[in-house]
């Protein structure tokens, strides 16, 4: 199977491309023209493209995590859609849900914050695919040598580790690893449709601390108070505040079995 990647650079890209390595790359600046030339003789696209998250969003940012994602599917589906490509995976977040209550990827409604309309539009541009189309909403990723818990790593390590606000709020992640494979699942069992790429164990923010202090063997007793972040990163720190409970029930129906249910298991298998 040949695949082609945009965002092959980024941290589920440099996994993905080990994984699947009868590969191209399409990159954000090529032509529709030279993109439908690189897809010749594909049989699926991942589109991981995407301007980082986690950093203030100024209005000048908010256009550039805009374009990063929305023109650049479009531009995207637009050559896909004269291809003889078999299957297109694109990437969204569970930044599409509302805060504060618990969902599975039969909730066909969308938060109401700039994060979620702009999952809305990306999603929008990918369903204009008239192929096989998936989309994968990711939660938190931890693996090695990049996302979420490269971040984390260094004040925990230090011992400067501790809940946020009150540690009530839901964490939803997934391992690396079960997300590679989810892309395998995908493609071997034809699946389409929004599907959540998570855990079946989200966990509180207080629960993922401790299991982090655990596996570290470092005190988590500092906690780290909300407007602290909110003065950091601004309107951006609803990503790392925000409460989202979410569950894999398509996955989970179609048999897919995960290797890290749990969060210490998961841990464990990239820190030790």
């Amino acid at each position: 199977m040949k695949v082609a990647f945009t965002g092959a650079n980024g941290f589920v890209g440099s996994y993905l491309m080990k994984k699947f390595s009868n590969n191209v790359v399409i990159n954000r600046n090529d032509s529709q023209e030279v993109i439908l030339k690189k897809l010749e003789n594909v049989d699926a696209v991942f589109n991981l493209a995407g301007a980082p998250i986690i950093k203030r969003w100024s209005e000048p940012y908010k256009k550039i995590l805009i374009s990063s994602r929305v023109q650049t599917t479009k531009k995207l589906v637009n050559a896909i859609n004269q291809s003889d490509v078999k299957h297109f995976i694109s990437t969204s977040a569970i930044g599409a849900y509302p805060d504060g209550a618990p969902f599975d990827d039969t909730y066909t409604q969308y938060g109401d914050d700039f994060l979620a309309h702009l999952t809305k539009e990306w999603e929008d541009e990918a369903k204009k695919c008239n192929k096989p189309t998936t989309i994968i909403r990711f939660g938190i990723i931890l693996g090695k040598n990049g996302g979420a818990l490269s971040q984390m790593l260094t004040p925990f390590k230090l011992g400067l580790g501790g809940i946020i606000g009150d540690g009530k709020m839901m964490t939803s992640w997934i391992d690396i690893d079960d997300l590679t494979q989810i892309y395998q699942f995908v493609l071997d069992n034809k699946l389409t449709g929004t599907i959540n790429a998570t855990s079946p164990n989200p966990i509180t923010n207080y629960g993922f601390t401790k299991a982090l202090g655990r596996v570290l063997n470092r005190p988590t007793i500092l906690p780290l108070p909300e407007f602290v972040l909110k003065l950091i990163f601004g309107e951006a720190s609803s990503v790392l505040t925000g409460s989202k409970e979410i569950y894999p029930k398509i996955l989970i129906d179609s048999g897919f079995e995960f290797r890290y249910k749990d969060i210490d298991s998961s841990l464990v298998n990239i820190l030790n």
